[in-house]
């Protein structure tokens, strides 16, 4: 893919990982949309950096719990520019419920994980369908996690949520096939980040001690693999793992 007058939306754009995302597909050359849920001003400040490095960019609020916000999203976007070319669906929630823990993992609590994790990605996917496949170069990239290989993670929901979203990738892969390609990007622990910060020091160490490189992934790598994903042309379907070389992630 020439990125040269393509659009992508980077769901979650106001995050590090989306806004490390947003800026390397800006890099690259496309103009670039971002989501957010309730920090609009994060995701103005996303806006500006990459507005100022000369690309388009355009920041829209999205709840992807909600089917008519997806709805709103997607003609807004189109709206806004035109035409979109790429999806990264980056945007998640979860909570951390120790895996032993059943009775805290209630249905409401497991609906909203589901929802924001593998139904709002689906029907992203589905609004910006007919666009993404008009002219037959389409991408989307899901962000998934190690725990959707291997067992672990915050919760049991966020695991099954991602274990699924990479499923969903195989499936639409096949569906949107041959105008779109559909890849994901697995991340293990993403040191630097806001979310990283709440993690418990044992828990790094841990994941840096498991880890053959002896350190955890970057967003910085991440973003990269995105730009990789969308820059050629024959491969889909595909999961990376980026996590340092967690073994329970080389498969």
């Amino acid at each position: 893919m020439d990125f040269s007058g393509k659009v992508a939306l980077v769901t979650g754009g106001s995050g590090d990982i989306g806004r490390t995302i947003a800026e390397a597909l800006a890099d690259a050359g496309a103009d670039v949309a971002v989501s957010y849920i309730g920090e609009a001003a994060r995701a103005g400040e996303v806006v500006e950096v990459l507005r100022k490095a000369g690309r388009r960019s355009y920041a829209v609020q999205l709840d992807q719990r909600d089917p008519k916000s997806i709805d709103d999203c997607v003609r807004s976007v189109i709206g806004h520019f035109g035409r979109i070319d790429i999806l990264i669906n980056n945007a998640g929630w979860n909570i951390g419920i120790p895996f032993g823990d059943l009775a805290a993992l209630t249905p409401e609590i497991w609906d909203r994980v589901l929802e924001t994790n593998l139904r709002g990605p689906f029907l992203l996917a589905r609004g910006f369908g007919a666009e993404l496949r008009r002219h037959k170069s389409g991408r989307i990239v899901n962000i998934a996690t190690l725990a959707g290989i291997a067992p672990g993670g915050s919760s049991i929901a966020y695991a099954a949520s991602k274990a699924a979203l990479i499923h969903l990738t195989h499936c639409l892969a096949v569906a949107l096939s041959p105008d779109v390609t559909v890849n994901c990007v697995a991340p293990g622990l993403v040191e630097g980040t806001r979310m990283a910060e709440r993690v418990p020091d044992a828990v790094k160490q841990s994941a840096r001690a498991q880890s053959v490189l002896g350190r955890t992934g970057s967003a910085d790598d991440i973003a990269q693999m995105v730009v990789a994903y969308c820059r050629t042309d024959s491969v889909t379907g595909q999961t990376i793992v980026v996590d340092g070389g967690n073994p329970m992630g080389m498969h």
